[in-house]
């Protein structure tokens, strides 16, 4: 999405809190003092087309849309939201020390989470010391989970089950060769690490796995290796850019497996529109969600896509997202904003949320299963489990367009 400056996202929230004070629903009492929601967020560096897509748009949209209603209920009171927000520029350093100032010297009412598995690992430590409840929509991490932080709740399924999921969709499709190239860092290991566990329970045979760096500019000799191979199955265990790098270039030296997948970003409607759309067809991902998934969604999806101007949300992280916000929503109306009754109202509870149900066992939501999306027709299907698909798995991919 275009960046918005700070001073367009101020003047933005003041006008739809301006707008909303006079739509007070009845029964709701108005206060004048908003409610302090402080947040860091990737607007420059390599952590930005994720955190511009998946996370601060639908902070902004929720922020405008409990304006534009009055505010956010905090039993029974309509308040104002008052999103505090900064740079994080793509640095843990940087990262750490916004959140310390916002729950330490600005003691906001509440925080939202930054974007990603690495800064979401630096940051959850900090908000458990200060007790603040952080729901962490693009947080993939099972060494995360297993610290048991209390005051932290992981909405995106896990890697072992997504890459649970992608296997047993393999197996059951006939793939008997694979070859795996994976981000050497916290989100790379830990999915190559899932993966290579769950292979293990098949006879799928990895042919290749091969590790790169963060910012990594050109994949295609490792490319052409595989495509000598000739696996029935790509893995790219990647990020956004990585993600568009490694299709292009797979476009390019002519390399078309049977199943093509790549990770973070897949789901996003800038790789639809970048690999020119037809050529997307077919290609395999992390998703879990679309417009098909409920009315909900749906109304989601369409009010993003209204605000942004024509900017879709992505169909895996997003949804995510929106669903951490509807929690959060959701509790305050309950309990206020005592930190604690919060922490434990989202712990005990089962939600009800645009993706279906979310509960959390310790940090983590078991209610969602392992999923994996496939572009079809200009739409990124979820098409793993069947249980939870909107299409069936188009089982060979088409040549690249």
């Amino acid at each position: 999405m275009a960046e918005l400056s700070a001073a367009s996202r101020r003047q933005w929230l003041q006008g739809a809190a301006a707008l909303g004070a006079a739509a007070v629903a009845p029964g709701l009492r108005a206060q004048s003092g908003p409610v302090r929601i402080g947040y860091a967020m990737s607007r420059t560096g390599p952590w930005t087309p994720g955190a511009q897509v998946s996370q601060e748009p639908n902070y902004l949209l929720w922020a405008e849309q409990v304006n534009a209603a009055g505010g956010l209920d905090v039993k029974g009171v309509k308040r104002p939201v008052e999103l505090i927000s900064s740079d994080d520029r793509s640095d843990i350093e940087t990262c750490v020390r916004s959140y310390q100032k916002l729950m330490g010297s600005d003691k906001v009412d509440l925080i939202l989470p930054p974007w990603g598995s690495n800064a979401n690992f630096a940051i959850a430590p900090l908000a458990q010391r200060f007790g603040y409840p952080m729901l962490a929509p693009t947080a993939l991490s099972r060494k995360l989970i297993d610290m048991n932080l209390s005051y932290f709740f992981s909405l995106l399924q896990q890697p072992d089950r997504m890459m649970g999921a992608l296997v047993d969709m393999l197996a059951a499709s006939g793939a008997k060769t694979v070859a795996i190239v994976y981000m050497d860092d916290l989100f790379g290991l830990e999915n190559f690490a899932a993966l290579n566990n769950a292979l293990k329970k098949t006879s799928i045979q990895v042919v290749e796995r091969k590790s790169y760096p963060l910012g990594v500019k050109d994949l295609s000799p490792v490319l052409r290796g595989i495509k000598e191979l000739n696996p029935d199955a790509f893995i790219g265990i990647t990020y956004p850019p990585d993600t568009v790098l490694a299709s292009k270039q797979a476009k390019e030296v002519g390399f078309n497996p049977k199943f093509f997948y790549c990770s973070v970003g897949t789901a996003f409607q800038l790789y639809r529109n970048v690999i020119t759309a037809p050529g997307a067809e077919g290609v395999l991902g992390m998703g879990s969600w679309n417009a098909k998934t409920s009315p909900e969604a749906k109304a989601y999806f369409d009010a993003h896509t209204r605000r942004f101007e024509g900017k879709e949300p992505d169909r895996w992280a997003s949804g995510h997202c929106w669903a951490g916000l509807q929690i959060l929503q959701s509790a305050v109306g309950k309990v206020g904003l005592d930190r604690k009754a919060l922490r434990d109202w989202i712990a005990g509870t089962t939600h009800k949320t645009i993706i279906g149900d979310i509960r959390f066992t310790g940090s983590e939501n078991t209610a969602t299963p392992g999923t994996v999306g496939q572009w079809q027709n200009g739409e990124f299907e979820v098409v793993w489990p069947q249980s939870v698909a909107t299409a069936r798995l188009n089982a060979a991919k088409p040549a690249w367009k």
